[in-house]
């Protein structure tokens, strides 16, 4: 019975492990990439108008707010500063 246990516990951490590396490639391969010009962009208007997404979104075709506000935390987080 103690085998059983050792496998299941086993198959468990595995599965964990696999859900782990399928989200990280999920978020990597959900990463919108923004030109040098659009990146400018965004710093300027986030310095005039601040986390106001929608409209900063209004200035650059294609990208939406969620885009944008997901790239600047990305960029600007506390975490990615060390």
């Amino acid at each position: 019975m103690a085998s059983f246990d050792n496998y299941s516990t086993s198959m468990d951490n595995n599965a964990a492990s696999t859900q782990t590396k399928e989200s990280v490639l999920n978020q990597e391969s959900s990463r919108v990439h923004f030109s040098e010009d659009e990146e400018t962009l965004i710093t300027r208007m986030y310095n005039l108008v601040g986390e106001r997404w929608s409209l900063i979104a209004g200035r650059i075709p294609g990208k939406s707010a969620d885009e944008i506000k997901k790239y600047w935390t990305s960029k600007h987080s506390s975490s990615s500063n060390k």
